[in-house]
């Protein structure tokens, strides 16, 4: 009886330090879009080369997401995950001394590594952790994190970086992570594979692609490109499309603001839903009311309208996107599932890279901010169809 006991607060105490990495990297990730009105004039940047620096942190994501599914299955998660910890911690700090595109860029490739690397380790946790019935909505809580960093990079800078600078963001974005690292040191427990499960573990085209899984696979990975290229072009260029429609710099944290604060609201209440009533509905639900939200941000030229229209972005697109975090691994053997997250999470930070690239090359075009955002709308339901798809035909396996 005294086992069970302990692990309740273990539990709890493990799923807050992954929230709180979650929530540093939603920080980071956001930091660079908000800082993006003042540092791009500052270091004289043009769009097409701002949205090159914005992709290469999202090219770090994806060899990170591959290098860590691959790694979340066979190595403690502490050490991997205070491993991931440090390095986008310590090239956030980098970020101070960039003095152009290519340093720039080097030291958000690094950043992003790290991020990506963690990410399949945190849904490998929030699994082991959470009751079947609750799988869910426990890696929507722990994902929510990532929001509630953005909201807090969007509320620094509204405050501060008119006063302090950009670097001054990146500076809180890189010391935070590395104070974070003695707490997960002491209190955070290890887990590994066991040995059983390693010798029983199939080779990795199997797991992904075997038993049927061909099309469950290909699915995921479409819908997670096309969602994350959404999801990244808004993270990135956000603050900047806002600011080009006349509303300013501090408008334009209003709306990064905005859409992270919807963005926890939407990942905890269709994470809820999914569990009660499984993925189908809410998650095919969420991607036309999030290509209405698109139109809708493209046609406004107020900060009221903005701010709300951005919260509803927000709250559809990581509503479902958090959500599939939680229903993807559980089309796959668990032996597999740190694998299987981070392909899918890999393949679809492909999207993540085009996303700021898109919007630096059409607005490079002259497309303007409302050209921008009515241009995501048919990615968004492309999403919806394919999301669509992969909720009726998939099935769960047990772990």
């Amino acid at each position: 009886m005294g086992a069970p006991a302990r692990s309740v607060p273990r539990s709890g105490t493990t799923l807050f330090l992954c929230y709180l990495i979650a929530l540093l990297e939603g920080f980071d990730i956001q930091a660079i879009g908000v800082a993006a009105p003042y540092l791009i004039p500052q270091l004289g940047l043009t769009p097409g080369q701002a949205g090159v620096v914005f992709g290469a942190g999202m090219a770090g994501l994806v060899l990170g997401a591959v290098t860590g599914g691959w790694l979340a299955d066979r190595m403690g998660r502490k050490g991997l995950l205070m491993a991931c910890v440090a390095i986008f911690g310590l090239f956030t700090l980098a970020t101070l001394v960039a003095t152009g595109p290519i340093s720039l860029g080097v030291y958000r490739f690094l950043a992003g590594a790290g991020m990506g690397a963690a990410m399949p380790s945190l849904v490998a946790v929030a699994l082991e952790i959470a009751s079947p019935e609750r799988r869910t909505r426990t890696i929507t809580l722990l994902f929510s994190g990532m929001p509630a960093g953005g909201a807090l990079a969007a509320a620094f800078a509204a405050g501060l970086l008119e006063d302090y600078g950009w670097h001054s963001i990146f500076l809180a974005g890189g010391v935070l992570p590395l104070l974070l690292l003695p707490a997960m040191w002491i209190l955070m427990p290890d887990s590994r594979s066991s040995a059983t499960a390693q010798a029983g573990r199939p080779g990795a085209a199997k797991a992904l692609f075997g038993e049927g899984r061909l099309l469950i696979t290909l699915l995921a990975w479409f819908t997670f490109g096309m969602t994350l290229l959404v999801l990244y072009l808004l993270l990135n260029w956000l603050p900047s499309l806002v600011a080009a429609k006349g509303l300013g710099g501090v408008g334009g944290a209003g709306a990064a603001f905005a859409f992270n604060a919807g963005s926890i609201i939407g990942a905890l209440g269709i994470g809820v839903l999914v569990d009660r009533l499984g993925p189908r509905i809410p998650i095919i639900a969420a991607y036309p009311c999030l290509a209405l939200a698109m139109f809708g941000l493209a046609g406004a030229d107020s900060l009221g309208p903005v701010l709300i229209l951005a919260g509803l972005a927000g709250f559809f697109l990581l509503g479902a996107q958090y959500s599939l975090y939680g229903v993807i691994p559980l089309y796959y053997p668990g032996t597999v599932r740190g694998l299987a997250t981070g392909a899918s999470i890999a393949v679809g930070r492909l999207g993540s890279i085009a996303g700021p690239l898109v919007a630096g090359h059409l607005l490079g075009q002259g497309w303007g901010p409302a050209g921008v955002a009515m241009a995501m709308v048919p990615v968004v339901l492309a999403a919806g169809i394919s999301a669509a798809i992969m909720t009726i035909r998939g099935r769960y396996i047990d772990a």
